[in-house]
């Protein structure tokens, strides 16, 4: 479980492709003499497994289906990355309860500035528009964002200077692919009321 607070960004040095997909090298400077072999860490919200470290980098294995659904297997030796822990029993949870399972991946279609903060637009996947409401939680590249506005098939987020200088998020240009996560608590309701639908009869009709 995660919060969607990132804690560091990392720099992707290199790929090396495996029997069961790719593996790769991550240099993290704040992160690599703090983690231990087997611990999870989302990367740009993608749950995966530090596997092991070389100094100040760590190693992820990736499967087929974690490149196939998410932009992982589009990242580039150079590209920044954002990393944040596993939350502690503990910790405050300063965002939304964050999984780790990408949904899906959206590109941004448009990006403007207000002042100092930055909005960005991004195209709703198909058949998910139910989980975007107004001031809903959204994670992108595992950041705890709020949706400011919808707008037919696109949704909008404010990002602050401090979010664009410690995420990737200020990285983007127009047609970049993002990890997109949806509020589990939504999900959760969407299943428990297919299921109730199913389940109630209508009334009058036989079964």
């Amino acid at each position: 479980m995660f919060t969607g607070l990132v804690e560091c960004t990392g720099t992707v040095l290199d790929f090396a492709e495996t029997v069961g997909g790719r593996r790769f090298r991550i240099q993290a400077p704040d992160y690599a003499g703090a983690l231990s072999s087997g611990e999870s860490v989302a990367v740009n919200g993608c749950c995966l497994t530090a596997t092991e470290f070389q100094g100040d980098t760590i190693v992820f294995d990736l499967l087929h289906e974690t490149l196939r659904r998410t932009n992982l297997g589009g990242l580039r030796a150079g590209s920044r990355v954002n990393l944040e822990r596993a939350l502690a029993a503990n910790a405050r949870l300063g965002g939304h309860f964050v999984q780790g399972h990408i949904d899906g991946t959206s590109p941004l279609i448009q990006k403007e500035s207000e002042g100092t903060d930055v909005g960005l637009t991004f195209a709703i996947p198909a058949g998910s528009s139910q989980y975007f409401i107004s001031k809903g939680s959204v994670a992108i590249n595992g950041v705890s964002l709020t949706v400011s506005d919808i707008g037919g098939e696109t949704f909008r987020v404010w990002i602050i200077p401090h979010t664009l200088a410690l995420t990737n998020l200020g990285d983007l240009v127009i047609g970049d692919a993002v990890n997109l996560e949806f509020d589990v608590l939504a999900k959760y309701v969407e299943r428990m009321w297919t299921l109730r639908q199913v389940a109630t009869p209508i009334p009058g009709e036989c079964l």
